[in-house]
C-alpha cells in the first residue's frame, strides 16, 4: 500500500505548536499571575478611545468548520459544480490545497488554525494583519465603503467599525482562485465575508465570520471559534516554497483504492475512542471513531468528521490516507499511514 502525505489530514490529526523567535524577551505591559505567567482571566486592555485594543500576536483555535465551512447546508442549497469541484479537490489529495500550491489562502485566513500564528497591529484609523507567510491586510477604520467593483485579489479589501465592544469587519474584492476551507469549497469574485471580533478577555477573542456568495451557496454560511492570545515571543517567517515537500507525495487519486462493502458488524467493532500521543508537541489527542449508517468516521473533538473509506477488512483510507485498525496483544489501536511515519492511537477500553 502506497504512503501518501495529505497535507489537509495531517493538519487535523495535529495540535500544531506555534514557531516562534525573541524567546528570551518579555512582552511587557501585559497582565501577570504571582508566578509570572500571563493573566490570560484578566480584563481586556483598551484603546485611548475606550475601544479594546486587539493588539498582539494571536492563535486562531481549532474549529468544526476548517474542513467544511457548508457543514449545515443542505446538498440542494450548493450548486452541483461546486459540490463537484470538493469533491475533485478532496479526491485528488489536497494539491490543490494552499499549504503544498504555496499561494495565499484567501478568505480561509479568517479562520483556519496555523502553526505561525498572526500578529493584529491597531492604530484608530487602521488595523493590519499580519501574517508570517508575508501577506497581510488592511481593516480601513476611516468611515470608507467597500468598493463597489474592486480588483480582484487574494486577501480582498477590508473596512471596519466599532459595535459597541466588538470589531465588525467586512470584505469583498476576493479572486475566485482560493476556497474557503480545507475541504476545497470554491467561491465566487461576489463573495463577501464579514468578521466580529470580541476580546472577552486579555488571553481570548471570539471570533464570528459570515461567507455569502449568492452565485454559488443559497444562504450564508457560518464560522466561529476563538482566538488565543501568544505573548513572550514574536513572529516567525514562513516562506512555503523555500522548502515545500508536500507535492512530491501527492500521487494518483484517492479513488484508486477500489472501495470494499463491509457488514455493519465489522464496522461497528472499530467504533471507540483511541488516545493518539500528541506529534506536534506535549499532550495526547481524542480521537473518535463514529459510525452513521454503513459509514465510518473519524471522529475529531474539534475539526469534526472525517469519512473513512473501507480498502479492506481492516484498512481504510482517507483522501488517499491510509487508516488501519490492529491488535496487538489484546491492545486495539488505530494507524494513521503517513509518508512521514506511523501515527498510532490506542483505543480505550
Amino acid at each position: 500500500m502506497r504512503r501518501i502525505h495529505n497535507p489537509a489530514l495531517m493538519l487535523i490529526l495535529l495540535a500544531l505548536n506555534l514557531n516562534a523567535q525573541w524567546l528570551t524577551n518579555r512582552t511587557p505591559g501585559i497582565p501577570r499571575t504571582p508566578e509570572g505567567r500571563p493573566a490570560m482571566a484578566a480584563a481586556a486592555p483598551r484603546m485611548p478611545d475606550g475601544k479594546p485594543d486587539l493588539s498582539g500576536m494571536w492563535r486562531i483555535n481549532p474549529n468544526p468548520h476548517l474542513g467544511n465551512v457548508t457543514w449545515d447546508l443542505k446538498p440542494e442549497e450548493i450548486q452541483p459544480w461546486a459540490a463537484a469541484l470538493s469533491r475533485e479537490r478532496q479526491n485528488n489529495l489536497g494539491r490543490d490545497y494552499y499549504g503544498v500550491t504555496c499561494l495565499p489562502s484567501g478568505p480561509a485566513y479568517s479562520f483556519v488554525t496555523n502553526s505561525e500564528g498572526l500578529k493584529i497591529v491597531q492604530t484608530p484609523g487602521l488595523i493590519a494583519i499580519l501574517y508570517p507567510d508575508l501577506t497581510f491586510r488592511q481593516v480601513f477604520m476611516d468611515g470608507r465603503s467597500l468598493e463597489e467593483h474592486p480588483n480582484p485579489s487574494w486577501m480582498g479589501y477590508s473596512v471596519g467599525h466599532w459595535e459597541g465592544d466588538s470589531l465588525v469587519v467586512e470584505s469583498n474584492g476576493y479572486n475566485d482562485r482560493s476556497s474557503l476551507d480545507i475541504g476545497g469549497h470554491p467561491h465566487g469574485e461576489a463573495l463577501r465575508m464579514t468578521e466580529r471580533f470580541h476580546r472577552t478577555n486579555f488571553g481570548h477573542i471570539d471570533l464570528d465570520v459570515t461567507f455569502e456568495d449568492p452565485t454559488i451557496y443559497a444562504r450564508p454560511m457560518h464560522a466561529t471559534t476563538t482566538m488565543q492570545a501568544v505573548v513572550d515571543t514574536e513572529m516567525l517567517e514562513y516562506v512555503c516554497a523555500e522548502n515545500e515537500k508536500d507535492r512530491a507525495h501527492l500521487v494518483g487519486k484517492a479513488s484508486d483504492d477500489p472501495a470494499v462493502e463491509l457488514a455493519p458488524e465489522i464496522l461497528a467493532q472499530y467504533v471507540g475512542t483511541y488516545d493518539l500521543t500528541n506529534p506536534g508537541g506535549p499532550g495526547v489527542l481524542a480521537v473518535g471513531v463514529t459510525l452513521t449508517g454503513n459509514e465510518l468516521s473519524v471522529d475529531h473533538p474539534i475539526f469534526g468528521k472525517v469519512p473513512l473509506r473501507a480498502i479492506g477488512e481492516k484498512t481504510f483510507s482517507t483522501f488517499g490516507t491510509t487508516v488501519l485498525f490492529v491488535e496487538d496483544g489484546g491492545v486495539k489501536a488505530l494507524i494513521f499511514r503517513v509518508a512521514e511515519g506511523d501515527l498510532k492511537a490506542i483505543r480505550r477500553p
